[in-house]
């Protein structure tokens, strides 16, 4: 987020290692964690509307076909917007919240609860849902590409369930479909962050998605689209192999249990006795 709205003008950060450095030299290592309220108040229930509304779409749709798969999950991208976008927006505005102080000096916000009810008291509705649209473009075709790319990864490298390497490979998949996802839309996130993050300091420079297009490649060239992309991939890469993994093994896991004989007996297991 600092990478992708930093003015270019006046630039704090050279790069993903530097405004690493930066923010633990000048805010400490908990300036790293800033933000962290929203994802976690918000992140459960994203991802369980989006595997739960991707799943039952793919039924709906009857075949496991690759557009079916794309489709399904664009579906679950559209869906969770609603969640999505007032949970960014906060998390954007903590981020930036206190840039480069050791101590905050004015502190507008408490944490992303109150951040999110400041900016409805001043705002109402829409300012909650500042970025919907840029969200919505950004998320349905990146959802639709993560799926998809999970599907054809998984086949292709035969995960089955007893595969003795099912999890690494589980594992490899999600992460390239977190690195996919994210490259098929990511011009569109970095116009997302600059309009969730237009008029913090009490200046609006956009007066929508194209105008905010069309000043940031006035003002910096194409490069400002990819502002920010190697710290979004380092970060794509583990969090979505960990999501992907824990989801598919959890269901196979709960596959299996249904797939039990009713009246078949438990197996006795013999214990030795120094247990």
């Amino acid at each position: 987020v600092r990478l992708q709205v930093q003015n270019v003008e006046k630039p704090l950060y050279r790069g993903t290692f530097h405004c690493f450095q930066s923010i633990i030299k000048q805010e400490s290592a908990f300036g790293l964690y800033k933000g962290i309220g929203s994802p976690m108040m918000g992140l459960t229930f994203i991802n369980a509307l989006v595997f739960g509304v991707q799943g039952n779409t793919l039924r709906a749709l009857g075949k496991d076909t690759p557009l079916n798969q794309f489709l399904a999950g664009s579906a679950a991208g559209a869906i969770q917007c609603v969640i999505c976008c007032p949970m960014e927006l906060a998390k954007t505005r903590m981020q930036l919240q206190g840039t480069g102080e050791y101590k905050l000096k004015t502190k507008n916000y408490k944490n992303s609860l109150d951040c999110l009810i400041k900016i409805y008291q001043k705002e109402g509705l829409r300012g909650i849902n500042r970025g919907m649209v840029s969200t919505f473009i950004r998320e349905t075709p990146s959802f639709g590409f993560y799926f998809l790319t999970y599907d054809c990864m998984t086949r292709y490298l035969g995960c089955e369930a007893e595969d003795s390497y099912v999890i690494p490979k589980l594992l490899f998949s999600g992460g390239m479909s977190g690195i996919v996802s994210w490259l098929s839309t990511y011009p569109m996130d970095v116009i997302k962050s600059r309009l969730q993050a237009d008029g913090v300091g009490g200046v609006t420079q956009y007066n929508g998605i194209l105008d905010c297009v069309r000043k940031s490649y006035h003002e910096e060239g194409w490069r400002v689209f990819t502002r920010g992309l190697t710290s979004t991939l380092l970060r794509a890469f583990p969090v979505n192999a960990a999501t992907f993994a824990t989801v598919t093994v959890f269901l196979m896991y709960m596959k299996s249990e249904d797939n039990l004989p009713e009246c078949e007996p438990a197996p006795v297991i013999h214990q030795p006795s120094s247990l």
